[in-house]
């Protein structure tokens, strides 16, 4: 399975609560570019590359699978080198509770 094609599940395993009010634009630049749009407690998930990404994450396929679903963990991927991050950190540290790891598979 490919990034993209996991990524295309955010919408079923997105938490509005957990996400509050936040509305954000999440580029995920993998093998298929993939953003992810939130906004007014909806997720969806649109292959290409946002104009406007509030946080772009640059990963390999593999590890943003392994990512999301909970098998790798943000901090360590991002320190040696598995995850570079542009754009807003804070919204790149909190985005993985807008998601309900158990409905990835």
């Amino acid at each position: 399975m490919t990034a993209a094609e996991f990524l295309k599940q955010l919408p079923n395993a997105f938490n509005a609560e957990a996400a509050g009010d936040t509305e954000c634009v999440l580029q995920f630049n993998t093998s298929t570019p993939v953003y992810c749009t939130i906004k007014n407690g909806e997720c969806t998930v649109t292959e290409g590359t946002a104009d406007n990404a509030d946080v772009t994450l640059i990963m390999e396929d593999e590890d943003l699978i392994q990512l999301f679903k909970g098998e790798l963990n943000g901090m360590t991927a991002f320190m040696t080198g598995k995850l570079q991050l542009e754009g807003d950190m804070m919204l790149g540290q909190r985005l993985q509770s807008f998601f309900d790891q158990a409905k990835m598979s």
